[in-house]
């Protein structure tokens, strides 16, 4: 699967995976919701970010932890 929205590049973040053109750690976004924040939170709180973007966090989070239980 592909995720377009979802960028990694050593020279952000360390590394880690982006919202594309951000530096938003999608382990960010995903702790944000854990914590208890709506997405239309979250959202109000980075109007840089939409809909989609928060989506594709949890379509490339729920990929993850497939790929960690088919191994």
């Amino acid at each position: 699967m592909t995720f377009p929205r979802i960028t990694v590049d050593p020279d952000v973040m360390g590394g880690a995976p982006c919202v594309r053109q951000s530096r938003v750690p999608v382990a960010t976004l995903l702790a944000m919701m854990a914590e208890g924040m709506s997405v239309t939170d979250i959202l109000t709180d980075l109007p840089f970010l939409d809909e989609e973007d928060m989506a594709e966090v949890l379509n490339y989070a729920a990929d993850a932890v497939r790929d960690r239980t088919a191994r």
